[in-house]
């Protein structure tokens, strides 16, 4: 016969986990002190159960209990499903990376990308050498939209004010760096607010805009700056640096791997200039994933390592994953 609604809204999770110890055990005493109950708490629960299954389901024989029929039929099924529920809410096993073969998916914008790609990948390789990293090109307007779609697990980048399912990390602040070709430019730091101003300038803008808040800077000292370029990718500058007199204004951490890679001047800029703050975005149902959660660790440990190597003087503090 069907269970009504009803009679399934008297049983709950206590009543089965006791009808189950009491199945084992054949003894009210021995559940009860198993279950952390009282036997009048006990007696109590067995009462309602059978009230809710209209059976005895124990009799009481000698100092034990004998279940009825009806107890031995649905004792199987019962035991299964609080097994079922013990696995459910049993700790996550911790994730093992040495072991685990699959992708992890990064999206970055470019400057970003330059100055931790790499490390990123390398130490992949030595902790999960079954995986496989996954750049994905991103920046802060479509981010949310392709963390959605599982484009990528997390992404980083200046991210607008996230969704209310959406973790919005803060990992440091981004500052400005000036860099130039000293051969080119013939100029040597420290750079006058004058040399600055009268300078070439080179501007980076995937969408090939010449005016930021370096401009917006400079207006309040009653400056110009003539802008003669303007590449849309970071990777592109080194090499019109080198080849013209002319300065750039870059993100600190990309521009002291340009730097060292392609043996260019670095210099603070001679003008006060707003930092960006760089985050990290995941999915909130993603906070406790363990194989997520190594992830964003890991991202976290070899970015530090290398702003530290470069000598940008930011970290980021590791409960950001």
């Amino acid at each position: 016969m069907m269970m009504n609604d009803a009679t399934l809204r008297k049983i709950d999770l206590n009543l089965l986990l006791a009808f189950s110890v009491l199945m084992q055990e054949r003894n009210v005493s021995r559940a009860a002190e198993r279950l952390l109950l009282g036997q009048p708490g006990l007696s109590a629960a067995l009462r309602r159960l059978r009230e809710a299954l209209d059976d005895e389901l124990f009799v009481r024989v000698g100092r034990g209990l004998q279940p009825t029929p009806r107890a031995l039929s649905i004792a199987p099924a019962i035991e299964d499903a609080l097994s079922g529920i013990e696995r459910a809410i049993r700790p996550q096993a911790e994730f093992d990376p040495a072991s685990w073969q699959g992708e992890f998916r990064i999206g970055m914008c470019d400057n970003l990308e330059s100055a931790f790609f790499g490390p990123l990948a390398a130490r992949l390789l030595q902790l999960s050498p079954g995986a496989r990293l996954i750049g994905i090109a991103s920046d802060k307007r479509d981010a949310a939209r392709r963390l959605d779609e599982g484009v990528f697990d997390f992404s980083v980048a200046m991210h607008d004010e996230p969704a209310s399912w959406h973790i919005r990390a803060p990992l440091f602040e981004q500052v400005s760096i000036c860099i130039y070709d000293e051969a080119q430019l013939g100029l040597k730091a420290p750079l006058s607010l004058n040399d600055f101003a009268n300078v070439a300038h080179v501007t980076v803008s995937f969408e090939g805009n010449t005016s930021t808040g370096i401009d917006m800077a400079l207006n309040r000292t009653g400056d110009v700056r003539q802008v003669v370029a303007t590449v849309p990718r970071f990777s592109a500058l080194p090499m019109v640096l080198k080849a013209m007199p002319a300065i750039a204004t870059v993100p600190e951490s990309i521009g002291r791997c340009m730097a060292q890679l392609h043996g260019l001047m670095l210099c603070e800029p001679p003008l006060s200039l707003p930092s960006d703050p760089v985050t990290m975005l995941y999915r909130r149902v993603d906070q406790t994933d363990g194989r997520a959660r190594w992830f964003r660790r890991l991202f976290i440990d070899v970015a530090n390592e290398a702003l530290d190597a470069s000598g940008c003087c930011v970290s980021i503090p590791r409960a950001a994953a």
